[in-house]
Formats: structure tokens, sequence, C-alpha cells
């Protein structure tokens, strides 16, 4: 790509720019691009291992036009901790950039609810300034499609195997942005880049939010939910509409639907659309219906409605 293509991308507004190596129907990678489009240019963005990683940067080429750090799977909150105490301290001593810089930490539900938690406990606790976007694709895709703490009950996956005694993943998904909203930070909210303005607007408050924010991407993955790439989309919508993954923010304490359903739509399309749930009896469906349609309630009544 050359200078002047690179240009026009930056004057535009991309700032991650096209020749990745997503796979086909990548949700995931078109929630990088909304994003990234949100933020602006003045980005710094300490990014976990993992699928985003190692699909946007094969030496010797990138397709970041940010400034962009390669971080662990443990320490992306630290790093990015690190980044904004040295901005901070370059401008008490009238160093550095002079316009306000997002500092950035990004990765998968892996890297944020599982490998990498502690540090974002941590970073939230303390109150950086920054913003932590998980990139929640329901379990270690990049690596092998291994069960992680936000893969979701009955899911298949090569380390929740299902057999003649295993229906696959036996625990429920972890709640992960409840568990940030309890660190009592500025800013929460779910997202999907089905619901492009609405992600782009939380993008926009977390931007201007000063202390933590957290933002929970869902970020749907043809490869590892065995579904139809040109799906994406429509499975981003249906999980919405099902109340599979209700779209919230949680502003200073104060929990707000910001997509009300008023009916939810039953779960069982969502779930035969994928591969990983095709061996899942009208039993266990119905369990987890009643269990998305209780959760669902409770988060009207949190959100006052």
């Amino acid at each position: 790509m050359n200078e002047q293509t690179l240009q026009k991308l930056k004057d535009g507004g991309e700032l991650f720019s096209p020749g990745h190596r997503a796979c086909i129907g990548c949700v995931e990678v078109l929630a990088v691009r909304q994003v990234c489009k949100a933020l602006g240019k003045d980005t710094i963005i300490a990014n976990a291992t993992g699928c985003m990683e190692i699909v946007s940067s094969p030496l010797p080429t990138t397709n970041w036009m940010v400034p962009w750090i390669h971080t662990l799977f443990e320490n992306t909150a630290a790093v990015a901790s690190g980044i904004e105490a040295g901005l901070r301290a370059m401008k008490r001593k009238n160093r550095g950039p002079k316009q306000d810089v997002n500092v950035v930490a990004m990765g998968g539900d892996g890297a944020t609810c599982d490998i990498g938690f502690q540090a974002l406990s941590g970073a939230m606790e303390r109150g950086h300034n920054f913003i932590n976007v998980c990139f929640d694709n329901e379990a270690y895709m990049n690596t092998g499609i291994q069960r992680s703490s936000a893969t979701p009950f009955g899911a298949t996956t090569t380390t929740s195997p299902t057999g003649k005694n295993s229906i696959g993943q036996v625990t429920w998904k972890k709640d992960m942005p409840a568990i940030a909203a309890a660190h009592n930070i500025p800013y929460v909210a779910t997202a999907c880049p089905s619901y492009a303005s609405d992600l782009a607007k939380k993008v926009k408050k977390a931007q201007e939010t000063k202390g933590p924010s957290y933002l929970h991407i869902y970020s749907v993955c043809p490869t590892g939910w065995r579904s139809k790439p040109e799906m994406g989309i429509e499975l981003g919508r249906m999980a919405v509409e099902t109340g599979i993954f209700p779209l919230y923010e949680v502003e200073n304490g104060q929990w707000r639907l910001t997509k009300t359903v008023k009916e939810l739509k039953p779960i069982r399309d969502y779930i035969k659309a994928q591969g990983r749930f095709r061996h899942l009896t009208d039993d266990l469906i119905d369990e987890i219906q009643t269990k998305v349609t209780e959760k669902y309630e409770a988060l009207l009544k949190k959100c006052g409605q």
C-alpha cells in the first residue's frame, strides 16, 4: 500500500487498514475497525495476544495507523496503565503531546475475563484514565477454539467437547460487564457491531469519561461458532433480540438499556444457526431459554424498567 493510499485512509478516519488476515466473515475485525474510527487518530493501543494481533501484524507489516503495542495475554491493562501514567508525567513537565490522547487496552475474552483479569482489575481499582475494550467471541479462537470463562453453557469447544456423558461447556458465561461495574468505575457498556451507531456512541462516551471505562463488544466468530460467514451481522442482532447479549450502559452507577426489546425472541433460531450447539436437546435449549429470560428480567430491574 503506497503513502497516498494510506493518507486517504487516515483522512477518511480508517485507522485499521484493509489487508489483514482475518477469517472470512470475522465480525471481531469489523468491531476493531468501528472502534478505531470512533476513537480517532490521537490514540495509543495496547493489544493482547490473540486473533487481532495475529491477523494485523505479520512482520514486517501492520494494519494499525496509530501507535500500537503488542502485549502478552496477562499484562495488557498494566501496559495501558504505564502509558497513561507516562503521558500524565510528561504533561506535568510540559513535554509530549499537547492534545488529549486516548489510551486503549484491547483483548479478547480470554485476555480480559481470564488471563488478564488481575491486571485489568488493578488498573480499574487504581483509577487509570484509559479504555479497556473486550472483543468477546466466547472462546480462545486463535489458539484452537478452547473454552474460556465467557464460553456459553452448552457450547462445544476443543477443551469442552461433547460426548456420551458431556454436553460441552457446563458452566454459565461470566458476566464480565457486571464485574467491571462492581469496581465502581465511571463507565461500562456492552456493544455489538450489528448496531454500529450504538457502538460508536459508547466509544465516544468512554473517550469523554475521565477515569477507567470498560466496553464489552460481542464479536461473532464463524470459524469457532461453526456458523455461516455471511450470518455474522444477523447473529449479532439475534443475540440482542433474544436477550442473550443485551445492550446497556452503566454510567456512574446508573444502569440503562440502550436497546429496548419489547418482547424477546425465542433463542432457538439463534442456537440452531451455530454448529457449536448442534448437539443440544430440546430440554437443554429450554433450560438455556429459562436462564436467559431470568437474567434479562434481572437486568430490566437494574435499569428500573
